[in-house]
């Protein structure tokens, strides 16, 4: 008769439950990548201001001068007394230095501006072709060209990584800079690994 062998079964058991939690781990992993719609990371101070993005404008002690704005296409925002000001393509403490400089320029002897970001919308990259998850992205930080392809959710089975094209357009020109996947993987000619500009698209073919 054979008999049952109760620490076999123990070991067993354990191993199932292991894979289990492996798999549900796993999982959660996957589908927490999706998240693309979830609010934006608030951005550093070395942020640069885009077009689209939504500014608080305070002045300590002066509540009618406090202001939400979004920055106009042409990169200005327009607040009370200090007029136009330029916002785009600095940080928040250049534009508060900026408001700071008009308010005592006429009105105000000791101002105390506080800037701040509320939404990131302005700011956004593209990772286009053979990537899981193509599409744009905001751009609350810098990131670099692998950071993106992770964002992306990774490339699909037939991707050529070695023939990845960053585009980026300044002015009227757009040039296309190489990013060869096995090298920086490797460790070897890591200057490819860019951080990325606003309006950059990645494109893996």
């Amino acid at each position: 008769m054979q008999m049952f062998d109760p620490p076999r079964f123990y070991l067993t058991r354990q191993h199932l439950l292991a894979g289990f939690l492996i798999f549900a781990l796993a999982f959660l992993g996957a589908t927490s990548g999706f998240a693309q719609d979830a609010p934006p990371i608030p951005p550093d101070a070395s942020y640069l201001i885009e077009p689209g993005d939504v500014l608080v404008v305070s002045v300590w002690r002066e509540p009618d001068l406090t202001s939400e704005v979004t920055v106009r296409p042409d990169g200005q925002v327009s607040l009370p007394l200090a007029g136009e000001v330029q916002a785009a393509g600095g940080t928040v403490e250049d534009l508060r230095k900026a408001v700071d400089a008009r308010l005592r320029e006429k009105y105000l002897p000791d101002p105390v501006v506080t800037v701040s970001v509320k939404a990131v919308t302005g700011s956004r990259i593209y990772v286009m072709g053979k990537v899981n998850r193509p599409g744009e992205f905001l751009l609350s930080r810098p990131i670099d060209v692998m950071q993106a392809l992770a964002l992306a959710g990774g490339s699909t089975p037939y991707a050529n990584m070695n023939g990845i094209q960053i585009l980026r357009r300044s002015g009227d020109t757009q040039v296309s800079l190489p990013f060869r996947y096995d090298e920086v993987m490797r460790g070897q000619r890591l200057h490819q690994n860019i951080l990325l500009q606003s309006g950059d698209t990645v494109v893996v073919p």
